[in-house]
């Protein structure tokens, strides 16, 4: 048995867990860090890349992500309706603002490297097997790495960043309670060596389901096919995945995609929760540990990272004057934003998917209606889109 100590624990390696580490870092509190993954997994698994641009200028700000500099602004999406298409300039309307295009691995990339050039702590290949003594002064997270001895790592505070199958979160003895939907549809996504449809995201509907094509770099594009839930990726030969996406995202007219050399080809069941509170005791949750969302949207990142420099403030008040209202006051102070992501990628969720009845689908040409020829509903849309109000509130 190997016994650490340090100020905080932080679990996960993403980029909450990193931001956080970072942050308290320079802030002169002592942080580990404890990741299950090996360094190369993290910096080279393709995941999500849509930047909200409170994001961009919280991580600009910091100087913890030079690689934003090649990123691609994007700052409108068109949207293929069966019977027309229209594009939404939503960084116009919002006032000249816009996503950065950044894959998440990347970005992850630059966080480990600032950290470590800092030096912080990490302890890769590190599995989390158990948290305990939330409730007293100096809680105990212990982990181990493959066939290694136990590792316990005494802390005054724990974050868990370590996502919604992470430890930390069912480590709250009475447990937290959950609220979760289950959507009746898979998304198959696909990374494909296809150049991104112009500057822009498109979002096409069609009888077979939703499609979309996402800008990852100006030469790789992320797909999305809606499947019915029991699908699995064996069912979707790259003949099958072409030619569907071809018949999806033609629809309105548009042309479809030129077919390239797929990269990766996952299944995504499309499911939300919440968890409330976010803390308990010494423990607090981000990221998705306590909200995973569907990509709708493109929040969980943006929210993950605003968790983190929620609490990267509050700990350093903690540390620096003894202020322990703004930790306590943390779950109380995040949760209606968290609730506000969620409510947006749901409802533009239910656009893309139409119930089918009658009224529903009647209900769905009203709002795409309104976005296109509305413009007051469509400078609403966009401001959520983009994330242009205040990163902490």
């Amino acid at each position: 048995m190997t016994a650490l100590s340090t100020q905080v624990c932080v679990a996960g390696a993403g980029p909450a867990g990193l931001v956080l580490a970072i942050a308290l870092g320079r802030a002169g509190i002592d942080c580990t860090v404890v990741e299950r993954r090996p360094r190369a997994y993290l910096e080279q698994q393709a995941r999500a890349g849509f930047l909200e641009h409170r994001v961009v200028a919280y991580l600009r700000e910091q100087g913890v992500a030079p690689g934003l500099d090649q990123g691609m602004s994007h700052a409108r999406c068109e949207f293929r309706l069966p019977d027309r298409r229209f594009c939404l300039p939503y960084g116009e309307l919002a006032g000249g603002f816009a996503h950065t295009v950044y894959p998440q691995h990347l970005l992850v990339a630059d966080l480990i490297a600032t950290l470590l050039a800092e030096g912080g702590k990490i302890l890769f290949e590190y599995a989390i097997t158990g948290v305990t003594g939330l409730d007293g002064d100096r809680p105990k997270v212990t982990c181990r790495a493959d066939q290694g001895p136990p590792v316990d790592i005494a802390c005054d505070l724990v974050a868990g960043c370590d996502g919604w199958r992470g430890v930390t979160r069912t480590a709250v003895p009475a447990g937290p309670r959950t609220v979760a939907v289950r959507y009746p549809f898979n998304w198959l996504t696909l990374l494909a060596e296809v150049p991104p449809d112009a500057d822009q995201v498109v979002y096409a509907l069609h009888d077979n389901g939703f499609a979309g094509q996402m800008p990852r770099t100006p030469k790789v594009s992320r797909f999305y096919l809606a499947c019915p839930p029991e699908s699995a990726v064996a069912d979707w030969p790259d003949d099958r995945v072409w030619k569907e996406l071809g018949e999806r995202l033609s629809t309105g007219g548009a042309p479809a995609p030129r077919p390239g050399p797929i990269l990766d080809k996952g299944m995504l069941a499309m499911r939300s929760a919440v968890t409330e509170p976010m803390q308990y005791g010494r423990l607090f949750l981000a990221g998705d540990s306590a909200h995973p969302l569907t990509p709708v949207g493109a929040k969980g990142m943006n929210l993950a990272i605003a968790d983190a420099a929620h609490l990267a403030g509050a700990m350093t008040a903690y540390y620096r004057d003894g202020d322990e209202s703004r930790l306590r006051g943390y779950s109380d102070s995040r949760l209606p934003l968290v609730w506000r992501a969620h409510e947006f990628s749901d409802r533009f969720l239910r656009m893309l998917h139409p119930a089918g009845s009658d009224y529903e689908d009647a209900l769905g040409r009203s709002r795409w209606d309104q976005l296109e020829r509305n413009s007051a509903a469509a400078r609403v849309f966009a401001a959520e889109y983009v994330g242009s109000g205040p990163l902490i509130a």
